[in-house]
């Protein structure tokens, strides 16, 4: 599903080279659940663009869903991405001027799928908004906008789904409520996931912990998944 090997990411600044990933080795198994833990600053987010296809590491082999994503240009990173990858984002990035249902169907229209209003009314009732397809993200609360995001993000089918500090603008009993819902739907799914979060308890979700300190993967833990979820499993305030 995933592999990267001795991945390298350096950015320019105005104060010249920043090296953000030292050295990467990671492998990911399909279907299965990994949290990337570790301080701010320390390489979770670019690594999980790395993963997705937005960064291009500086070197290094990255393949992800039997894709070599070094070897695709411009175009076949956004096919790849369309093909294999959903992303949940901290910040929703759900489109202003359009309802529930319309954000959730874009990425199926630009895929040119013929069912893509019918499937997105049919994710939204999956993730319990089926009340509010006519609904603009100004009209919803942060929950339900992140829940409108995790059904956009599975609208393709994905095999792999990542999680950018999916419930860090949510609320504690909102994120217990988010994060119970993703890892059903992950699960009646079959979708591989990868998510980065700051919260221990949500990342003891996940059959494998990883941790981060200054672009390094440092630690790999094996952790024992509840069978149902627990009243701590909380977010980041």
């Amino acid at each position: 599903m995933i592999e990267l090997d001795d991945v390298h990411l350096t950015l320019t600044s105005p104060a010249g080279p920043v090296t953000i990933l030292r050295g990467i080795d990671f492998v990911v198994e399909p279907r299965t659940t990994v949290s990337i833990v570790g301080p701010s600053g320390s390489g979770k987010s670019s690594l999980l663009s790395i993963i997705g296809g937005i960064e291009r590491a500086t070197s290094g082999r990255v393949v992800v869903c039997g894709c070599d994503l070094g070897a695709l240009d411009e175009d076949g990173l956004a096919l790849f991405r369309r093909r294999h990858v959903g992303i949940l984002f901290q910040a929703f990035h759900l489109v202003p001027s359009m309802t529930a249902i319309e954000n959730v169907a874009l990425p199926m229209e630009l895929a040119r799928r013929p069912d893509a209003m019918a499937r997105a009314a049919a994710l939204l009732e999956e993730v319990g908004l089926a009340h509010r397809l006519e609904h603009y993200p100004a009209q919803l609360s942060g929950g339900e906008q992140q829940r409108v995001a995790l059904a956009r993000a599975l609208a393709n089918e994905p095999d792999l789904l990542l999680a950018d500090e999916p419930t860090g603008n949510l609320d504690a009993a909102t994120a217990r409520e988010v994060v119970d819902l993703l890892f059903g739907v992950r699960a009646r799914h079959g979708t591989t996931l990868v998510l980065v979060t700051h919260d221990p308890r949500l990342a003891a979700r996940c059959a494998r912990r990883v941790v981060m300190e200054e672009g390094r993967l440092v630690e790999a833990v094996i952790t024992e998944v509840p069978s149902a979820p627990t009243d701590h499993a909380t977010a980041e305030a």
